[in-house]
C-alpha cells in the first residue's frame, strides 16, 4: 500500500482527497499546515505528497523546499492560482505535477496514479543498476565502467572481466584454477602466467586501490573490501 501525505489548511479539501484516495487503495496521512508536513516527513516516509500552495505560516513552495532538503518525495501541488509563473516556480522546485483548484477528485487520482507509477518505475530501474563502490573506486557492472576518483579507467577487455568477477566474489578466496576457468573459460589452454600478467596490469590500473586485490600465496587471489 502506498502512503500519501495530504497537506492543506482546508479540512474539507483534505477530507475529499482522503475519501477518493482511500477508495483507490492508498493510505492517507493529513497535515493542516506546512510546518506539520515538514515534521512528518522528517520522521516518516511517503510515496507522494499532495501539497497546497496557499497556507498560513509556511506556504507550499517553502514547504516543498524544506522537505526536499530532507528527502526526495514526489509532489503534486494544488493551488487556486493557475498563473504560469506559479506553475513554473513549482516545477523549478522539482514538483511532479501542478493541479489548479477547483479540481476534479477523479482527475487528481488519475494524476496521483501516474506520478506514483512513474516514480516506482524509476526506483526499480535504479535498483537494477548494479554498482559497487568503496572510497573513490566505483565498479559499474551495468554500464561496464570502472572509475577512480571520478575518472573512468581505460582497461583491456580481460581486465574488465577480471575486476568484475573478483568484485562480484569479493571476500572469497579464488584459486588460480577457478579464476582461469571462470574468467577465461573452460576451453582455455594457457598457463598461470597469463593470469599473473593480467593481475599485474589490473593492479597498475587500480593505482592506490590495488591494496584491495590481495595475493593468497599458494592459492590465488581475493578482492578484499
Amino acid at each position: 500500500m502506498y502512503n500519501i501525505l495530504v497537506v492543506d489548511d482546508e479540512e474539507k479539501i483534505r477530507t475529499i482527497i482522503k475519501k477518493y484516495a482511500e477508495f483507490e487503495g492508498y493510505h492517507i496521512t493529513e497535515a493542516a499546515d506546512g510546518m506539520e508536513a515538514v515534521t512528518l516527513c522528517r520522521y516518516n516516509d511517503y510515496d507522494l505528497i499532495i501539497l497546497d500552495v496557499m497556507m498560513p505560516e509556511l506556504d507550499g513552495f517553502s514547504t516543498c523546499r524544506e522537505i526536499m532538503k530532507i528527502k526526495k518525495i514526489p509532489v503534486i501541488m494544488l493551488s487556486a492560482r493557475g498563473e504560469e509563473y506559479d506553475r513554473i516556480h513549482g516545477f523549478e522546485l522539482g514538483i511532479d505535477d501542478y493541479v489548479v483548484k477547483p479540481f476534479s477528485p477523479r482527475e487528481l487520482m488519475m494524476r496521483v496514479n501516474v506520478v506514483i507509477t512513474r516514480n516506482q518505475a524509476k526506483r526499480e530501474e535504479k535498483n537494477e543498476h548494479d554498482i559497487f563502490q568503496i572510497e573513490g573506486l566505483i565498479v559499474d557492472f551495468t554500464s561496464r565502467i570502472v572509475s577512480i576518483d571520478g575518472k573512468n579507467i581505460d582497461m583491456t577487455p580481460k581486465e574488465y572481466d577480471l575486476i568484475f568477477y573478483m568484485v562480484k566474489n569479493r571476500g572469497i578466496a579464488l584459486t588460480r584454477e577457478k579464476l582461469i576457468t571462470d574468467v577465461w573459460g573452460y576451453d582455455y589452454y594457457g598457463d598461470d602466467r597469463t593470469l599473473d600478467t593480467h593481475i599485474k596490469l589490473l593492479r597498475s590500473s587500480l593505482g592506490e586501490y590495488r591494496r584491495y586485490l590481495v595475493t593468497l600465496r599458494g592459492v590465488g587471489y581475493r578482492f578484499e573490501a
